[in-house]
C-alpha cells in the first residue's frame, strides 16, 4: 500500500476546518479510487453511521477559503455541490461503508497519517512547554539585569545635568 499512496500524499490532504483535522470527500474518493459521487452515495445510504462529529458539509465561505488557499483548484472540483469533510472517526467508518480491499488498505494508511500528525503536534506542544519553562527560569535569573537596564533608560529628574547635543544653551 505504501507504494500506491505515499504517506506524504495523505498528510497533504489532511486539513484543519472548524478546528478539526479533516479530509474532504473528493480527496478521499481519489485515494479510494472511486468517483466522489459514489463515495457520497455510499455515505447517504448509511447516513446513521456519520453523525456531525464524524462528517459535516462545508459552507460556502469555507469552500471559498479552500479555493483561495489553492487547496482545491476551483469549486467545480466538487462537481457542483459543497464538499463533505470527514473527521478521523468518519474516515474510519468509511472503510466499512465502501467495503472493498482498497478501502481497508487506504484507511490503514490514513489512520497512520493521522497518528503521525498527532505525534508531531504533541511533540510541538511539548517543545512549547519547555520553551515557556526556560523563559520563566531565565526571567527570574535575569530580572536584576532587566531592572538595571530599565533604570538606565528612565529619564533623569535632575535639572542640574548639563544638556548635551543640539539645542544646547550657551553657558
Amino acid at each position: 500500500m505504501n507504494e500506491i499512496i505515499p504517506l506524504e500524499t495523505i498528510e497533504r490532504r489532511i486539513l484543519f476546518v472548524r478546528g478539526q483535522k479533516v479530509m474532504l470527500s473528493a480527496h478521499l474518493a481519489e485515494l479510494y479510487g472511486v468517483e466522489t459521487r459514489v463515495l457520497n452515495q455510499a455515505v447517504q445510504r448509511n447516513i446513521k453511521r456519520f453523525p456531525e462529529d464524524f462528517m459535516f458539509q462545508l459552507n460556502e465561505s469555507e469552500t471559498d477559503k479552500l479555493v483561495s488557499q489553492t487547496v482545491i483548484p476551483h469549486k467545480k472540483y466538487f462537481g457542483g455541490s459543497r464538499p463533505y469533510a470527514f473527521t478521523e472517526q468518519g474516515i474510519a467508518m468509511l472503510s466499512g461503508v465502501l467495503n472493498s480491499d482498497r478501502a481497508v488498505s487506504v484507511n490503514i494508511e490514513i489512520m497512520r497519517a493521522f497518528i503521525r500528525l498527532r505525534k508531531m503536534l504533541a511533540s510541538n506542544a511539548a517543545l512549547t512547554r519547555k520553551v515557556k519553562t526556560l523563559e520563566k527560569k531565565y526571567d527570574e535569573q535575569f530580572r536584576v539585569v532587566f531592572e538595571a537596564i530599565y533604570k538606565i533608560m528612565e529619564p533623569s529628574d535632575s535639572k542640574s545635568q548639563r544638556k548635551i547635543g543640539f539645542g544646547r544653551e550657551k553657558e
